[in-house]
């Protein structure tokens, strides 16, 4: 994350100073991105870790909750970052179509 974090800050610098217009939208897109690319990650990591060094019933349901935690998150972001639910993005697309 920390290297996303620095490439997207870098291209923020870059845009600012060759575009100007819109840039700040796109530095809040591309850190959701990397911040949505580090949970996934997270994710994964406590699935490997809770099959290959824990396997009790605690530790499945410490691992379930983390990852339903971890979605909504993820979730919540996403809908920050397109600004509609993820099941209307097809219709606003379309909504944006018609209207240029």
């Amino acid at each position: 994350m920390a290297i996303g974090l620095a490439v997207v800050l870098i291209r923020y610098v870059y845009d600012v100073l060759h575009h100007g217009t819109n840039t700040y939208q796109r530095l809040r897109v591309n850190l959701g991105r990397v911040i949505l690319l580090g949970l996934e990650i997270l994710i994964v990591g406590d699935i490997i870790r809770s099959i290959l060094v824990d396997t009790s019933v605690q530790s499945v349901l410490v691992l379930g909750l983390i990852v339903v935690i971890r979605t909504v998150l993820s979730f919540a972001l996403e809908v920050e970052i397109s600004g509609s639910w993820p099941w209307q993005q097809h219709r606003t697309t379309e909504d944006r179509l018609d209207a240029a």
